[in-house]
């Protein structure tokens, strides 16, 4: 059953078959072999279920669904989106169903398996050169710039993931699935955080069930700008953006912690080889800090985290190669 509800997304998402029956619903698994012993219980939302391997598909859905029904966009329309490939990716795959035509401006600091996704759907990406594969503020920066200056042209739709409300609809259902796979137990959420929208967007969807966890936003320990004020080069790609999450509530989260990027990278590695699970670097961050968290509050405890997008878009990075 999906449970990203139609009503939520209007006749757009009711009538297109596949859509309708393919985002969200996705499992809620518990990690049994990487969790330390004394520790609570940690659960891993496995968003690499949805049809392009990414949690972005929600997101995609709602953004596209509502703007085709305001009339903001029409089919034949080109939509226009900076996106460091999983955004683009889900964008590429719901414009594709919704006779649209996806322009992505991206770079090369992304892997190989996320822009050549893109250009399966049938979008043009255009690549920002980076330096030396680093992800920094100045290169998201320009990738913004290049994809606004591309969305002023006649017959241009701009998905704007870092500002559309439709970005938080599109991620409440994820909290409401949460809430009825736990029954209500969870004591914290947490995840890194790019736009903030699905963290913030799944916590909005607990609230709506009468359920308050605390809210942990993540950012990597080489780009703390959120603890610190400063951002910096680091290689997770989809978070860190080098300026504020535009959706990051910071009244209704109760902590921002970095982890380490290394650890994180270790952490996808483990998770593979022991759970079975192939992960982005996004999910090892997001379950080295849902470890931390469960091994601090103790076996009582049940921290859910998500696990973004499926490890099969990384392998040519040499994330899971550990000879590097």
């Amino acid at each position: 059953m999906c449970l990203v509800g139609p009503p939520r997304f209007g006749s757009v998402y009711i009538t297109d078959p596949l859509l309708s029956v393919s985002v969200g619903g996705t499992p809620l698994v518990r990690l049994t072999k990487i969790v330390p012993d004394g520790s609570g219980t940690v659960w891993l939302k496995m968003e690499s279920g949805n049809p392009t391997g990414s949690y972005k598909d929600r997101m995609a859905v709602a953004v596209l669904g509502r703007a085709i029904e305001r009339g903001d966009v029409k089919p034949g329309d080109r939509v226009v989106e900076f996106t460091a490939g999983s955004t683009g990716t889900a964008l590429a795959f719901v414009a594709a169903r919704l006779d649209l035509n996806f322009v992505a401006v991206s770079s090369d600091a992304f892997s190989e398996e996320k822009l050549h996704s893109m250009r399966a759907y049938g979008a043009e990406v255009i690549i920002e050169a980076s330096e030396d594969g680093a992800i920094t503020p100045e290169l998201i920066a320009r990738m913004k710039g290049r994809a606004q200056e591309l969305a002023s042209e006649d017959g241009c739709f701009y998905t704007d993931q870092f500002g559309s409300p439709d970005v938080l609809l599109g991620y409440e259902p994820m909290g409401a699935e949460i809430a009825d796979q736990t029954d209500g137990a969870i004591d914290v959420i947490c995840a890194g955080v790019g736009t903030g929208g699905a963290l913030m967007g799944a916590a909005q969807g607990l609230d709506g069930k009468g359920i308050r966890p605390n809210v942990i936003a993540l950012e990597p320990a080489q780009s703390p700008l959120l603890t610190t004020g400063v951002g910096g080069p680091h290689r997770v790609e989809g978070i860190g953006v080098g300026f504020e999450p535009p959706f990051l509530d910071r009244t209704r989260c109760t902590e921002i912690r970095t982890v380490d990027e290394a650890l994180a990278t270790e952490m996808c590695r483990r998770l593979a080889a022991e759970e079975g699970m192939l992960c982005g670097t996004s999910t090892g961050l997001n379950v080295c800090a849902a470890i931390e968290l469960a091994t601090e509050l103790g076996p009582s405890s049940s921290v859910v985290t998500f696990a973004c997008d499926s490890g099969l878009k990384y392998l040519s990075s040499g994330l899971f190669d550990r000879s590097l």
